[in-house]
């Protein structure tokens, strides 16, 4: 099976063979967790740089009155909490959507690996960089764009992130979001955004069964929510190779 979270790395640095056998060794002895299982709580003291190799995961925050903001998604390939271990407790929560697979390499391994392998800290940081970007683009649509480009945007941004990391299987992608996690991360109601993805549905920018999503409009649902790709810098690898 293949190692997603290496494969995710590569597109943002060259890494030699001698880089890639030390991410395999970081990774090789995950954990295997259940739907809706904590990897960590807020207030927690950090540890283990968490990387996700198989399923998904959400962060988040509960607020006093028991709502829920999701502030961003971890698919397979994803790596979380870099600095973390310089924070006292954690300021959120990391819970998994599906059954995953996860490698908790320990903050001083990680810290080895980066001091030994400069391509992979290198490619480490722009991770990191990306996920910033990405927490820009949700602060942008949670405050301008309007519910059907909100959703437009999340989607389209989910679908490139899966095609980075190989999760496209001809033409489909497997989004194992309940209507209830898209509305926690787009600032809905269940409700509305049941109705905003029935629209989107209707015009053909988007196909959505169970589990499934397919986008055979692409064009039109760039044009639809004002979405670049440029905070994800996929073309990042290849300026760097040159």
């Amino acid at each position: 099976m293949a190692n997603r979270f290496i494969q995710k790395l590569q597109g943002f640095a060259h890494l030699a063979d001698h880089d890639v056998r030390a991410l395999e060794t970081a990774t090789a002895h995950p954990s295997d967790f259940d739907a809706r299982k904590h990897l960590i709580r807020e207030g927690d003291r950090p540890g283990s740089v968490f990387v996700m190799l198989e399923g998904w995961a959400i962060r988040y925050k509960v607020l006093p009155a028991g709502t829920r903001q999701i502030m961003a998604f971890m698919m397979p390939g994803d790596a979380c909490d870099l600095h973390s271990a310089m924070l006292a407790e954690m300021d959120h929560s990391i819970e998994t959507v599906t059954r995953a697979t996860v490698a908790m390499i320990p903050r001083k391994e990680m810290d080895r690996l980066m001091d030994g392998h400069p391509a992979v800290a290198r490619a480490m940081y722009i991770a990191q960089l990306v996920d910033e970007g990405t927490l820009r683009a949700w602060i942008v649509s949670l405050g301008r764009r309007s519910s059907i480009e909100r959703a437009a945007h999340l989607l389209l941004e989910l679908y490139v992130r899966a095609v980075r990391v190989g999760l496209i299987v001809g033409g489909d992608m497997e989004l194992p979001l309940t209507q209830t996690v898209f509305a926690d991360a787009l600032g809905m109601t269940p409700v509305h955004i049941n109705r905003v993805l029935q629209a989107l549905r209707k015009s053909g920018a988007i196909e959505m069964r169970r589990g499934f999503l397919r986008i055979p409009d692409p064009d039109g649902l760039t044009r639809l929510s004002g979405f670049d790709d440029n905070y994800l810098h996929r073309r990042l690898r290849g300026a760097q190779d040159k």
